[in-house]
């Protein structure tokens, strides 16, 4: 999730660049990776049933196409830190919607949502803004959810590998209602790395890691990492030298760092998991 975090720090490379086209280059390089790592460890595609079918492309539909036009959208109406803010709740949500956590999940979930809001900022935004980030909470949160019960049958590299996949048809045909045939052009150096970036660190590496610890750890304690988004934004703005951290900035990631510890020592990770399909 701290990679995630790192995606603010290269929005700007890449935001003259059609934002439909772009998020399907991003999949396709990243769906092509995955497959062929894949392929290299000797996971063989497996048939899957309609039900499986039906949540893949739930998952793709919501936790990747629909998060990113949200996230777009809240941050065309009222800027990127009402969405930080209210994604800062998704260590909450998971933990609440995730199973039964014990009170100190929770309080720890809470420790870690004070800690995002205190280091993106309170933000500012009308009811739009508002709604548009609630939706890319709703979408974030399915897109650990809806993993869950894939996951033991399909592991995290094909799950990645597919829901990537299933992405670029859906942002394809977006990008054409959207943009028509200008969704696509030669990017430049700067936009091609920044492109080629999310593709594979945020997406191929944080994907893989996220979905490979998921079922080990349940989403009550791994959601308290969700908390990292907004402190890997903070270091990766100041590593590239777009601002330098302020006091909320270090006290938002000592509350987060904080949450997450308590919450890692709750006891057996195990227990939070939901069961199986």
């Amino acid at each position: 999730m701290f990679l995630v975090g790192t995606l603010a720090g290269v929005s700007g490379v890449i935001q003259d660049y059609p934002v439909y086209g772009g998020q399907a280059l991003r999949y396709f390089l990243a769906a092509v990776i995955l497959i062929a790592l894949a392929q290299a460890g000797g996971l063989r595609p497996v048939p899957l049933t309609l039900r499986e079918t039906a949540l893949l492309v739930a998952l793709s539909l919501t936790g990747l196409v629909l998060f990113n036009v949200c996230v777009i959208e809240a941050t065309r109406h009222g800027g990127p830190a009402l969405v930080g803010t209210v994604l800062g709740t998704v260590p909450l949500a998971l933990a609440l919607l995730g199973g039964r956590p014990s009170p100190r999940i929770a309080g720890a979930a809470a420790v870690v949502v004070a800690g995002a809001t205190v280091a993106t900022g309170l933000g500012s935004g009308g009811p739009a803004a508002l709604l548009w980030s609630l939706g890319a909470l709703a979408c974030e949160v399915c897109f650990s959810l809806l993993a869950i019960p894939l996951l033991p049958k399909l592991g995290a590299v094909r799950v990645s590998a597919y829901s990537a996949a299933l992405a670029v048809p859906l942002l394809a045909v977006g990008g054409l209602l959207a943009d028509g045939a200008a969704m696509l052009r030669p990017p430049t150096a700067a936009e091609a790395l920044g492109l080629g970036y999310q593709a594979v660190v945020v997406t191929c590496v944080a994907f893989f890691l996220w979905y490979d610890a998921l079922p080990r750890l349940g989403p009550g304690v791994a959601g308290l990492f969700a908390g990292l988004i907004p402190v890997g934004a903070v270091a990766t703005g100041a590593v590239l030298g777009l601002g330098t951290p302020t006091a909320p900035d270090l006290l938002g990631a000592a509350l987060v760092v904080t949450g997450i510890v308590i919450g890692l020592s709750a006891g057996s990770p195990r227990a939070a998991a939901p069961p199986g399909p």
